[in-house]
């Protein structure tokens, strides 16, 4: 694509990469993270930031080397460690986890909507209603997608900077409380929190499918996803000092929704209204870059054969239209069958954390494994200082995955969850490799055909061949 065609600046790239990261989700574990040490929380979500930076640091050196690819991880750990692991890490670590952590959101949406707007319908219709809308918007193309992530992106980000900013300085209407800032013991506490920071920050790489559609994509995409990222620290802190002086930290903990506890304690119903609101933004912007991103991923596993065809069609729009109606249509049935207690959230949000830390992981290895087999091999972005960032993020990803949850049952189990579902996609992912793809199951793919593969006339090609022949 020329530069000329291309549509998307700075300020999408930001708002793409804000717009998974901020989630209803994420207000919960925010809240639950606050309330279970206080603002020493805060810390925790500092070391999760720079962890997930040097993520997408990785991610964008990766980008560079591989430009204009639609599938990202998934073509970039196919030409590392071959289709078995693309398939587990992607299959897992993004569509079941993203499909799910979104389900999870719209639950939480629905029980907001229906706790602050009394009418006699089910609350799952207000779920549907969003589904509906946000998956018509998004088959008509990456500019109707890119104009409504930035609207909700900046409504977003400027309501809950409001609302944190009121609480900080004690500019509420409500009654303020008299707590302790720190309920952490040690500071070995406070690091045990980083897992559960951790969900605040992922989804910002959600930029990389559509990375094609970026001007000066080579500054724009890691810059836009550092900015992010910083951005929601910066934000998420300020709402964890409103927390402090308005709401008890045992009430937030327990709460399946204390951004709405939060807004009632400062300013009453006026406030339960605003964060619902802000509920509503997140909502749509988690399904917005949700429906985009995966779409964009399956459509790229399609040409390379490690999904069924049909996902790699596109409309006259130029969407993967079966993708985005697939992923929509999985997102309303796990918010379906969510039942919106903060017991399951939480465990959910653990479990989805897991599956997309594991993927994080592949992403550090590819990183080292390409500059060793293709040292001089030109990268318009290179993560500094040679592999102390990826090795750093691999340890920092692995010490978040054995310390997931301080219940030693709960932690347990959600090894458990991920053991078995990285099983059942094992043994799915060997066959569909033997039979489907005919190729071994841990042989690399040279970069030139994973890149060439993204032109449809190399399926049209070799299709009476087998497409990996």
């Amino acid at each position: 694509m020329e530069e000329k065609d291309r549509t998307l600046g700075l300020r999408s790239v930001v708002s793409i990469s804000v717009g998974l990261v901020i989630a209803t989700s994420c207000l919960v574990s925010l809240g639950q993270g606050a309330g279970s040490i206080g603002i020493v929380f805060i810390g925790a979500m500092v070391i999760a930031c720079l962890l997930n930076m040097t993520t997408v640091a990785s991610l964008s050196e990766l980008n560079a080397l591989m430009p204009n690819t639609t599938g990202g991880l998934a073509q970039y750990t196919l030409a590392c460690l071959g289709p078995f692991p693309t398939l587990i890490s992607m299959v897992g670590g993004y569509l079941i986890c993203n499909i799910m952590s979104s389900g999870v959101e719209a639950s939480i949406f629905s029980y907001a909507m229906a706790s602050t707007i009394h009418l006699p319908i089910s609350s799952i219709l207000y779920t549907l209603a969003m589904t509906i809308v946000v998956m018509i918007a998004n088959l008509y193309g990456v500019d109707m997608f890119a104009k409504i992530q930035d609207l909700v992106a900046f409504l977003l980000v400027g309501s809950m900077l409001i609302m944190g900013i009121i609480g900080m300085f004690g500019l509420g209407t409500g009654a303020m409380v008299q707590q302790p800032y720190n309920m952490a013991a040690n500071w070995k506490e406070v690091v045990s929190m980083v897992a559960v920071a951790f969900w605040l920050f992922i989804g910002a790489e959600y930029v990389i499918p559509v990375s094609r559609n970026v001007k000066n994509a080579k500054r724009n995409v890691p810059l836009g996803m550092m900015i992010g990222l910083a951005l929601i620290c910066l934000v998420q802190s300020i709402m964890v000092l409103g927390f402090h002086n308005y709401t008890p930290w045992g009430e937030l903990e327990a709460s399946a929704a204390p951004h709405l506890l939060y807004g009632e304690n400062l300013l009453g119903s006026t406030g339960k209204i605003w964060m619902t609101f802000v509920a509503a933004l997140a909502v749509v912007s988690t399904q917005n870059s949700t429906v985009n991103g995966l779409a964009g991923i399956c459509q790229g596993m399609a040409k390379m054969n490690m999904m069924p065809r049909i996902f790699a069609k596109t409309n006259k729009h130029g969407v993967p239209f079966f993708g985005v109606i697939f992923v929509s249509v999985f997102i309303f049935v796990f918010a379906a069958l969510s039942d919106g207690s903060s017991e399951a959230i939480s465990f959910l949000i653990l479990v989805g954390s897991v599956f997309w830390m594991i993927s994080y992981i592949f992403a550090h290895l590819d990183v080292l494994i390409l500059r060793h087999r293709l040292p001089k091999a030109p990268r318009s972005f290179k993560v500094p200082c040679g592999p102390l960032f990826p090795c750093i993020g691999i340890a920092g990803t692995v010490y978040m995955i054995l310390n997931i949850s301080t219940d030693p049952t709960e932690r347990l189990m959600i090894w458990l969850v991920t053991g078995i579902t990285f099983l059942v996609l094992g043994i799915y992912s060997f066959f569909w490799i033997r039979i489907k793809m005919k190729m071994p199951v841990f042989k690399s793919v040279p970069i030139q055909k994973v890149m060439a593969m993204e032109n449809s006339m190399y399926y049209t090609i070799r299709k009476r061949r087998g497409l990996w022949r």
